[in-house]
């Protein structure tokens, strides 16, 4: 299929507690460039955020939306917590409904539009199974060791569609996530990198989390890094059901009934601004 030299591209920016978001329609058929992503991307040149999110027609008949999620350097990737949420509260809003059935890499998610504005997400089950990450290891376990440098950190490792690696601090204050957090992410262990989470537990039932995102750096805020820090947390015996997860942009909710159950994501999904940006035919394939 061949595109037009140049494609004017309606977009909406979106954010869930200053994680930030374009949101854009695709044909099926379309496939932007990463060299394309990463420069819409850059905040100096371009519109800036930390994913895109392009939305194409469902996959599956049960569903409203088929999404798919790059990261700030163009890299492609399965899952995406806050950017659901905006998912669900933009296409609630085009469908005049508050539930919407999501498919994504990652699996599938139904998103609900509560009374008091903010969106709840049903995240699935986490797996704990180290080849859900990637993550090598010779069988599952709670903690692994994992090697870095001098240093040998102790990380849960936990699969929310996408890969994460949950550390234990004493404060995330103190944490060296600009260190730690690249030199996790890519880790030999981890074949196709990983999110890190760096965990403060509070009391049983708040936690303070910062995440250094794959492919990103640190963001503001982590929806899949909230719940597979809760969803470590609670495995270890540590947290409760419900949890407060404060990261630096502001506070989510989680909450994990246990094995077997699914796990529920809840905070806001703001709208910031909309506009059009040009996408030269190059960057576009089928």
């Amino acid at each position: 299929m061949s595109y037009p030299a140049a494609m004017r591209v309606p977009f909406t920016k979106m954010h869930g507690l200053g994680n930030d978001f374009i949101v854009f329609d695709a044909p099926a058929d379309a496939r932007i460039s990463s060299a394309a992503i990463a420069r819409l991307a850059d905040r100096r040149t371009g519109i800036g955020f930390d994913q895109a999110l392009v939305l194409q027609p469902p996959r599956q008949p049960d569903t409203d939306v088929f999404y798919r999620i790059f990261n700030a350097d163009g890299s492609e990737v399965e899952q995406c917590g806050n950017g659901a949420r905006c998912i669900g509260r933009l296409v609630a809003g085009k469908l005049a409904r508050n539930k919407v059935r999501m498919d994504s890499p990652g699996g599938r998610i139904n998103a609900l539009l509560r009374d008091d504005g903010l969106v709840s997400v049903d995240m699935g089950v986490p797996n704990f199974d180290p080849a859900s990450l990637p993550f090598e290891a010779s069988r599952q376990a709670d903690v692994y060791p994992l090697r870095v440098g001098e240093s040998e950190l102790r990380i849960c490792a936990v699969s929310m569609g996408n890969p994460h690696a949950v550390i234990q601090v004493a404060s995330v204050n103190d944490a060296a996530v600009d260190t730690l957090g690249p030199a996790v992410e890519n880790h030999s262990r981890f074949p196709n990198r990983t999110n890190v989470g760096f965990m403060e537990i509070v009391s049983r039932s708040h936690i303070r989390l910062r995440v250094y995102e794959r492919g990103v750096g640190e963001t503001q805020a982590c929806g899949t890094g909230a719940c597979a820090a809760v969803a470590a947390g609670q495995r270890l015996g540590l947290l409760d059901t419900e949890v407060a997860v404060d990261a630096p942009g502001g506070r989510l909710m989680v909450r994990w009934d246990g094995p077997e159950h699914p796990l529920w994501l809840t905070g806001p999904a703001v709208t910031a601004f909309e506009g059009t940006v040009e996408i030269e035919s190059a960057d576009v394939h089928s």
